[in-house]
């Protein structure tokens, strides 16, 4: 049984290291089917149970001095890469397309939640679904920001992680099955799609795609910069009122998004390696949430993945009624799914299924969702709380 920090630490370290080497080497099915990331946290999770290491104070500190350290770091520098000048090359059409995607998935968690939430056990059942719905808004480093705002237990976090696994996994063979269809859905909602293809091309002719490997003095500036703007966030939010929603950590969540979102529009925003440090920074904070779970309290999880499939399902009935009001095409609303539930990773896959000249749309979709997703997610949280006031 590991008593240290530094076994423990390395324990963790170990565990990413071995599933990304293997998913980089092997290519087995099972990774196209759950993200490596969600493997690391069902490995650490049934370690954790099984009492590979124990809850001593020298672990439960480094614990919380760990993820206080790096989970703010991590949110500045994942927001580095959604320049807003650049996302605005989509156009008008194509980012009211994501919001109506996004209002529809923040629609389909409340009428879920009010469907079934009296079925899910916990007083703060409302956080694990905020933090699930920031995910779906944006990605997962919106879902642990969240995770951080409003203190969502490592229980909560399992349940957001299984749920969005499933469903995602379904969502996207779905989409990608609807492609053949999409002259015929066109035709029905009456959409033209010659802007699509103007948009395509601008962003093919604007963006740079041989992306410099990243120096060990960029990585180093980069974590500089970052650590300091948490510090500096951190006392920042000590001196803002604080309230029932928002917490002193919600304020310095919330403060650290907005200096990411700022910080992207200068010639920071360019530095390379931002995508891999706020990667292996993900990883770290999936692990160490992971590391303070247990699987023996995890038996609402069926309750959750059907909350899930009722977000779905109410989001494409919103999204077909939405396409056929506006005149949308089925590439637009499909990659602005996507790029919601399944972020950066997966809507760029979805919009090379109808051409590889697109992808750049869904490459800037999914980081608009990066941009909005951790508001997005505490503003479902403080409506769900409302409705089991």
């Amino acid at each position: 049984m590991i008593e240290t920090s530094l076994g423990y630490i390395t324990a963790l370290i170990a565990i990413i290291g071995v599933v990304t080497t293997f998913e980089s080497k092997f290519k087995w099915k099972i990774f196209t089917i759950l993200p490596s990331i969600v493997i690391v946290y069902a490995l650490v999770m049934t370690l954790s149970s099984l009492g590979l290491w124990s809850q001593t104070k020298e672990i439960d500190d480094t614990y919380k001095g760990l993820k206080d350290a790096i989970l703010p770091a991590m949110i500045f520098i994942m927001l580095l890469g959604a320049n807003l000048k650049t996302i605005s090359m989509l156009g008008g059409k194509m980012i009211f397309t994501f919001m109506l995607a996004t209002l529809s998935i923040m629609i389909g968690f409340i009428v879920s939640f009010a469907l079934i939430g009296d079925y899910l056990d916990g007083t703060d059942t409302y956080k694990t679904i905020a933090a699930l719905c920031g995910s779906w808004i944006g990605g997962t480093g919106n879902m642990m920001a969240i995770q951080s705002a409003l203190g969502v237990s490592s229980e909560g976090m399992g349940y957001a992680l299984i749920t969005d696994s499933v469903n995602y996994t379904i969502w996207v063979m779905l989409l990608l099955s609807f492609v053949s269809y999409a002259p015929s859905f066109n035709r029905w909602s009456g959409a033209n799609t010659s802007r699509i293809d103007e948009i395509s091309k601008e962003l093919n002719s604007s963006t740079d795609t041989n992306a410099m490997a990243p120096s060990v003095s960029s990585i180093f500036i980069l974590l500089g910069i970052a650590l300091m703007v948490n510090l500096l966030a951190m006392e920042m939010a000590k001196l803002l009122p604080s309230s029932e929603f928002l917490s002193t950590s919600t304020w310095h969540i919330l403060i650290v998004t907005i200096a990411g979102i700022l910080t992207a529009m200068t010639p920071l925003g360019k530095k390379e390696g931002a995508s891999l440090l706020s990667s292996l920074m993900l990883y770290m904070i999936v692990a160490l949430i992971a590391s303070r779970a247990d699987f023996s309290q995890m038996s609402q999880a069926p309750m959750y993945i059907l909350l899930g499939s009722i977000v779905l399902l109410i989001h494409a009935l919103l999204m077909t009624t939405f396409a056929k009001i506006f005149k949308l095409d089925l590439f637009s609303i499909g990659v602005a799914s996507l790029a919601n539930i399944g972020g950066v990773a997966s809507a760029p896959i979805l919009a090379s299924a109808y051409s590889k000249s697109l992808v750049p749309i869904g490459v800037l979709m999914a980081m608009l969702g990066y941009i909005i997703g951790t508001a997005g997610g505490l503003i479902v949280g403080k409506i769900l709380k409302i409705m089991i006031s």
